[in-house]
């Protein structure tokens, strides 16, 4: 029997600071922490033994805070650790979450030579007024001096992640990141708009109610920025596969395409989330008890069909290509199909339907009209 497809996330919960924009799970440590870490990684990896025998590892993506904080030959320990325990694709998509300032030579090798391929590099903006308003540990110099350094060691597959409507941006503004970014010629680029987080210092400067919210750019000029996105970045070859997300031919994320198509994927770390037979895990946050071995989850839930269906259609959709039209679909959502047609939001072509350009600059709504009143 051939074993199916599985992605893998691990997660790294450390970073030099936190970003002022930033919700994730993350926080500075101590080398001694990150070490104690790694060592529960392994051990948490160690006991996923079961998977091997259904699953063989096609992608793995280390994200965080800030993965290429760990040094290289920790991360090194990891991927074997995971080799050891499962089948892992000789092609297998490998990417690290990097952070420009905290990659080095010595870094850089260990990865190559550990079968790292894929570097995600956080530049967000190339203005430095706009890198010091959210937090960033980097200038846009340092940044280029971290890609350089990237393309000098061999990476042929590199990302860059962008972040648009952000406080005081103007279209010119963003569209200057825009371009110094193409100029580089990365293999694939995510371009998303700030989104204002409870827990975070932006909410407190930057929310509907707070004294920073007319800073931030109006609805209006964030949907115009998306569309100049769009525009500039289809110029210079890259295709939109995903409402966020841009690759040359043959560079889409593959770890990312996981998630919208539901492959099922594993999680290892505080906090990560796994899918597995339309199972949802997510593992426990607490750090100290996970450095102490407690490897439990903090919840499990068996999905209905109900949540099997919406969740298709709100993740499947997101890609540029949507979904194929089901006989389900078309008997749970037929009507919700022709409004959303008629409204010029969502279109059928060759048996898929899909997100017009319109529906994407509208796609919460859109996306949250699939969520159903009751089971089926």
């Amino acid at each position: 029997m051939e074993k199916e497809r599985l992605g893998i996330y691990i997660h790294i919960p450390f970073c030099v600071r936190k970003c002022a924009y930033c919700d994730f799970l993350s926080a500075p440590a101590s080398r001694e922490i990150m070490d104690r870490y790694v060592d529960s990684l392994k051990q948490e990896i160690r006991g996923a033994e079961e998977l091997a025998e259904r699953y063989r590892v096609s992608t793995v993506f280390f994200g965080g805070g800030t993965p290429s904080l760990l040094e290289g030959e920790k991360l090194a320990e990891i991927l074997e650790m995971l080799s050891q325990v499962m089948t892992v694709e000789a092609e297998a998509e490998i990417t690290v979450e990097c952070n420009p300032g905290t990659l080095t030579e010595n870094k850089l090798d260990a990865y190559r030579t550990a079968g790292v391929n894929r570097l995600s590099i956080g530049l967000q903006s190339a203005d430095n007024r706009e890198l010091r308003l959210l937090g960033r540990i980097h200038t846009f110099e340092e940044f280029l001096e971290s890609y350089e350094l990237a393309r000098k060691k061999g990476f042929g597959n590199l990302n860059v992640d962008l972040m648009s409507a952000l406080p005081g941006q103007t279209r010119e503004g963003w569209l200057q990141t825009l371009e110094k970014t193409a100029d580089l010629e990365p293999e694939h680029i995510s371009a998303y708009s700030l989104m204002i987080e409870e827990g975070t210092l932006f909410y407190e400067r930057y929310r509907e109610d707070a004294h920073g919210y007319r800073e931030l750019p109006d609805e209006d000029t964030d949907r115009l920025m998306y569309e100049d996105t769009k525009r500039f970045l289809g110029g210079r070859g890259y295709e939109r596969y995903e409402i966020s997300n841009y690759a040359r031919p043959g560079y889409a994320c593959r770890h990312n395409l996981s998630y919208w198509e539901r492959t099922d994927y594993k999680g290892f770390g505080i906090g990560a989330a796994s899918l597995i037979r339309n199972i949802r895990y997510k593992n426990n946050t607490d750090l100290a008890a996970y450095l102490n071995g407690d490897l439990s989850y903090e919840s499990v839930s068996a999905l209905s069909r109900k949540d099997v269906l919406e969740e298709t259609m709100f993740l499947g959709l997101r890609k540029m290509e949507g979904v194929v039209l089901t006989e389900q679909m078309r008997k749970v959502y037929g009507e919700l199909l022709n409004k959303l047609e008629q409204e010029g939001v969502l279109c059928r072509k060759n048996n898929r339907i899909f997100l017009t350009d319109r529906g994407i600059d509208v796609s919460n709504y859109v996306l949250s009209e699939f969520l159903l009143d009751e089971e089926i």
